[in-house]
């Protein structure tokens, strides 16, 4: 039961602790002058990913690689089969050309990187991370110079500068946050794992992945009930993009990360390529560049079945 305590804990200490940097980072943008669509696709991405990010360097700093990995790839399934499902019920999404054109394409690259990097030798390696990192790079430069339409949904509306003081109390409160709210997600996870007798891969990929999630679940769900059209299909894969090539990228650089459980590659990265490729037919089908509620379930079916097929 303590465990669980702090599974919950640590996660919502995490999305506060992300919040605060959010907005830190924000503020601190604005001073520097620097301009809102290069805030919009860099430091929000970021600082949105920084729960993912200190949950898995954590994890594999500690010995514990398969959640490190569960959490991301899970993160991604979820973003998807969850998040974009409940989304999509509640509200139809029109997609933009730009979801073919540039989301969709660099989604699958991501993913198809990512499953070459580990897939054949069961670990990424320090090299293999800077590529990642180096391919992260092109790509935000790519959008930031040609594709600015792409990440219109990420531009910045309500964002104003704070007073110097209050950015860095948020930047230091922030990072203290993640720091222990990693450090109790990860306890409480592994604690679970071993009372349960599960492997800390089904801790990564359920638990710990639904709950760095949740962040991403919250915003656009608001969006969807106050019908405002910033939300975007977009936003949901450049989320599952930095949580491949950042996440990953910057862990495996900290720390190499080898895969302990082999479920997660015989089983696990497959849901994750089949959820990122399923995304393209529903959009086409059967209402051109759109998403609605058939759809919407179809997905939540399909994420209820990988859990339950997971945990056999």
């Amino acid at each position: 039961m303590l465990n669980f305590f702090f599974i919950l804990a640590g996660l919502l200490i995490l999305i506060l602790g992300g919040n605060w940097l959010l907005k830190a980072a924000v503020a601190l943008s604005l001073k520097l002058d620097i301009p809102r669509i290069v805030i919009g696709m860099t430091v929000v991405s970021f600082a949105t990913s920084a729960p993912e990010l200190i949950v898995s360097v954590k994890a594999a700093l500690n010995g514990f690689p398969d959640l490190a990995l569960g959490n991301v790839v899970g993160s991604n399934i979820a973003n998807l089969g969850l998040v974009l499902a409940i989304t999509i019920t509640l509200g139809n999404i029109e997609v933009r050309k730009s979801f073919y054109t540039v989301d969709w394409p660099m989604v699958m690259l991501a993913s198809l990187m990512f499953f070459g990097f580990i897939y054949f030798d069961k670990e990424l390696t320090r090299g293999e991370g800077i590529i990642m990192l180096v391919a992260l790079f092109v790509f935000l430069i790519y959008l930031l110079r040609f594709q600015k339409v792409a990440v219109a949904g990420n531009l910045l509306e309500d964002d104003v500068p704070l007073p110097l003081y209050k950015t860095v109390w948020l930047l230091g409160i922030g990072g203290t946050a993640l720091w222990a709210g990693s450090e109790l997600l990860i306890n409480g996870a592994v604690g679970v794992a071993s009372s349960l007798g599960v492997s800390e891969r089904l801790i990564g990929i359920s638990i710990v992945s639904v709950g760095t999630s949740i962040p991403e679940l919250a915003a656009s769900v608001v969006a969807v009930l106050k019908k405002e059209k910033s939300i975007s299909l977009g936003n949901l894969l450049g989320s599952n993009i930095f949580n491949l090539l950042a996440v990953m990228g910057i862990t495996s650089v900290i720390t190499p990360v080898t895969v302990l459980d082999e479920q997660l590659l015989k089983s696990d990265i497959f849901w994750m390529l089949g959820f990122s490729f399923l995304v393209l037919p529903l959009v086409f089908l059967p209402r051109g560049l759109r998403l609605g509620w058939r759809d919407g379930i179809f997905l939540i079916l399909g994420y209820i079945i990988f859990l339950y097929i997971s945990f056999q």
